[in-house]
């Protein structure tokens, strides 16, 4: 770093004309820093648990319908071969699956 250069790592803000002309008049260099609230809650910390809390509801839903398509279809399944087999026996014991309309 030489002489001319601004210290620290405020010397990208500053243009060196405004630097070069403040140290050849000894005027001083205000520099303004806009101060930060490190405590701030950002929207990041809201949206990420509240886009988890909504993917893990629809997928819990998600997992209901096919459960409740699956135990559907194997009703439909079950019915239609009871339908098809007729009455079944074993031991002169009949037993009817399904009745027909």
């Amino acid at each position: 770093m030489g002489h001319n250069d601004p210290p620290g790592i405020i010397a990208p803000h500053i243009p060196a004309d405004a630097w070069n002309r403040a140290q050849a008049t000894g005027q001083p260099v205000v520099i303004i820093a806009a101060a930060t609230n490190e405590n701030a809650i950002t929207l990041r910390q809201i949206v990420v648990p509240f886009a988890i809390a909504g993917a893990t509801v629809l997928g819990g839903w998600g997992l209901v319908t096919a459960l409740c398509f699956l135990l559907d279809a194997a009703a439909h399944t079950a019915t239609v071969i009871a339908g098809a087999a007729g009455p079944v026996g074993v031991g002169g014991i009949t037993l009817k699956l399904a009745r027909k309309h």
